[in-house]
């Protein structure tokens, strides 16, 4: 019973230390033979993966990051509107902002405590095949090595064609023609501690845009969208990076601790279940990264696959639950690739339509307040509604709305995420990830797996004589009224 986690960045990592809480021996396979600590990379993690990381025994990552609580938005030299981050009722912030470096590194020191995980450094994978189980092929320093499982997650990233071809996958999309450029900061700018600005086409950087988010330790890490063609290494040698810089700061001391030019994209596979292989993050989807959907739907995906997979080997799911991952996380990735996709049409219109949308909402958002939701400069991430799941029992009490506004969360009801709420037993979502939960009123029926009794109305909004059955990933799976339906929605939950 052991499954090969391909890719040791932090969406590997956690599907590893899931699978390992859940008893479940695992093989990380990483083709560096180091971890190396270079730029901030992914930096903006929300509330619902910090939730995952702390259930990990990761709570320091929410306390080291910097939350950030608003976000405001620029065009030219006039601020249109600053928006506040609603807290939702959680203990935990909206975001925090925290490198993927420190991310890693104390990802590291919870998967070296752990014994079910055999780390295996500088492995790079050159194949794969699934006779009945799932064998890689690596090269390493001391030759060729083989490592066999039952499963795998591959978490190999954008560049694993490796794996992606040895499953007949490949990333089908776009790229965007712009380039970003990307600096990390060491400057002191009081007052942008706790804020997230936007500008879309400033004085200093005409006709594109510039994001520029907070880090711990007066780290600012900005982004400017730039030209196809940019030559960075020019730019530095002739000091236009330094004017570029000093054009948002002014005349105050600064250090460059990294910078880099990236060009983004969407991609998706069509398959992120193929036979005994799971695709997952960067191997499965790319995103453009304004709404940071990249590293918190990964993180979403390595729990997904994780319970699953842990109920599979553990016996108490048939296969066919597996196929649930696929159906489940790949409408998380077109929702997310829909969303990023809008956005970036947005950020750089393709055509004549596109322009004139653009300078007509932002012209119209200097004026009235109402335009100002038309602005986009990314919706931040969320988690995804599993409503259309077949796993989830539908209530016709509670029908699912649709996307709720931006920032705000559906109403609970089946397919719907938990509420971060605390009741006598403790965290709802920790009770959750400890195994199917029943959630009872009095007078509920009963299903035949642990249960908490929960009041009526509450956060839940429960009703008399309601039990709300929870999945391992703390996703309400139905909300029971008849003994006789308690049965069927847990065969429905795990995939039977």
């Amino acid at each position: 019973m052991t499954v090969a986690v391909l890719g040791s960045g932090p969406v590997g990592q956690t599907a590893a230390l899931l699978l390992a809480r859940r008893g479940v021996p695992v093989v990380l396979v990483d083709e560096h033979a180091r971890r190396e600590h270079v730029g901030s990379k992914a930096i903006c993690h929300q509330r619902d993966t910090l939730d995952v990381w702390a259930w990990l025994g990761a709570g320091c990552l929410t306390e080291e990051g910097l939350t950030w609580t608003t976000a405001r938005t620029f065009h030219r030299d006039r601020e249109l509107f600053a928006h506040r981050l609603p807290d939702a009722g959680s203990a935990l912030p909206p975001f925090v902002n925290l490198s993927q470096a420190r991310v890693e590194e104390v990802l590291d020191e919870l998967i070296a405590r752990q014994p079910l995980i055999d780390v295996r450094r500088g492995h790079r994978v050159t194949g794969l095949s699934q006779p009945g189980c799932v064998v890689v092929e690596c090269a390493t320093a001391d030759g060729p090595r083989r490592i066999e499982a039952d499963y795998a997650i591959a978490c190999t990233g954008a560049r694993g064609d490796v794996v992606r071809r040895a499953v007949g996958e490949h990333l089908a999309g776009v790229s965007f023609a712009d380039l970003f450029l990307i600096c990390d900061i060491r400057a002191d700018l009081p007052g942008w501690a706790a804020e997230r600005r936007f500008f879309f086409d400033p004085p200093w950087n005409p006709g594109r845009q510039v994001l520029i988010h907070p880090c711990p330790g007066s780290r600012f890490r900005i982004d400017w969208q730039v030209p196809d063609g940019y030559d960075l290494a020019a730019e530095e040698g002739g000091g236009a990076l330094d004017r570029r810089i000093r054009a948002i700061i002014g005349d105050r001391p600064y250090e460059v601790g990294w910078r880099s030019v990236y060009r983004f994209h969407t991609r998706l596979v069509r398959r992120m279940r193929v036979g005994r292989v799971l695709l997952a993050g960067d191997c499965a989807h790319l995103f453009a990264p304004f709404g940071a959907r990249g590293l918190n739907s990964g993180v979403a995906d390595a729990e997904n696959a994780a319970w699953k997979l842990a109920s599979v080997l553990r016996g108490e799911a048939g296969e066919g639950l597996l196929d649930s991952y696929h159906a489940e996380r790949h409408a998380a990735a077109v929702e997310n690739a829909e969303v990023t996709s809008a956005t970036m049409d947005f950020l750089v219109p393709q055509d004549d339509k596109q322009r004139r949308h653009r300078a007509d909402v932002l012209a119209r958002a200097a004026r009235d307040p109402a335009a100002h939701a038309e602005v986009d400069s990314g919706r931040l991430a969320e988690p995804f509604w599993y409503t259309g799941s077949p796993l989830t029992t539908p209530d016709p009490a509670r029908p699912f709305a649709g996307r709720p506004p931006r920032g705000a969360l559906p109403p609970p009801a089946p397919g719907i995420l938990l509420p971060d709420v605390t009741v006598a037993g403790g965290r709802l979502r920790d009770l959750a990830r400890q195994g199917f939960l029943l959630l009872t009123t009095p007078g509920a029926p009963a299903a035949g797996v642990r249960s908490v009794e929960i009041p009526v109305g509450g956060a839940l909004g429960a009703r008399p004589g309601e039990a709300w059955l929870v999945r391992p990933d703390a996703y309400v799976a139905a909300v029971l009224r008849d003994p006789a339906a308690a049965g069927r929605a847990l065969r429905r939950a795990t995939g039977g």
